[in-house]
């Protein structure tokens, strides 16, 4: 009964994979999980434990400069050049989603890399103005550089701008998500998550992908 059991799982687990197409790599889905924790850590700690804030950012600048190099010498769909498209391929699937119709795109659509790439710079601007912050008083990295030189409530101001930015676009980012999901039929934290989505016949940004 118990072999039984198995045979049934291997061939649940084996249809499933059939029917699925990979697109994330490990490395790319390490990185999103790691930068949502990290930054949360970061965000939630600001005020009351400066030194677990502190590491925090440290953890998400480290995961910014690990992306910005996998963007270019990643696996295809991490790469920057396989889903940044350019302003009309934008504004023609906003278009298209007003209609409730879009095109599937094996990576991100063209509307989420927009915000993928807005996420990564804002997020970046948020950790290199919190270490000017902190440089400024003779500690982390940037200490006795010039950006140490840059003192006052300026650019305190700015760290916190950027990191309420984010925030912003974070909210924007999930409820994209959603929506997302429920135009292309696609559990996109899923996706996120095993790696994988519905292996389809009609991918607009890729002709000669199959399932693995």
């Amino acid at each position: 009964m118990k072999i039984c059991h198995l045979v049934i799982a291997y061939m649940s687990t084996d249809t499933e994979k059939s029917s699925t197409i990979k697109v994330w790599d490990p490395l790319v889905r390490i990185f999103h999980w790691s930068l949502v924790l990290s930054f949360a850590l970061a965000f939630i700690t600001e005020d009351d434990w400066l030194s677990l804030h502190v590491q925090a950012g440290y953890a998400v600048s480290l995961l910014i400069g690990f992306r910005l190099i996998w963007g270019l010498i990643g696996t295809r769909q991490a790469r920057f050049f396989s889903f940044v498209k350019s302003p009309a391929v934008v504004m023609s699937y906003l278009r298209q989603m007003l209609t409730l119709k879009v095109p599937h795109y094996l990576g991100h659509n063209p509307v989420a890399a927009v915000m993928v790439i807005a996420l990564l710079c804002s997020i970046a601007l948020t950790a290199f103005t919190g270490m000017v912050t902190i440089a400024s008083e003779g500690q982390g990295p940037l200490a006795n550089t010039v950006f140490a030189s840059w003192r006052g409530d300026w650019i305190e101001e700015v760290h916190e701008f950027f990191a309420n930015f984010t925030l912003v676009l974070i909210v924007a980012h999930v409820s994209g998500v959603v929506v997302s999901s429920l135009l292309e039929r696609e559990n996109l934290v899923k996706a996120m998550v095993t790696g994988r989505k519905k292996n389809r016949l009609d991918w607009q940004d890729t002709q000669n992908q199959e399932g693995s």
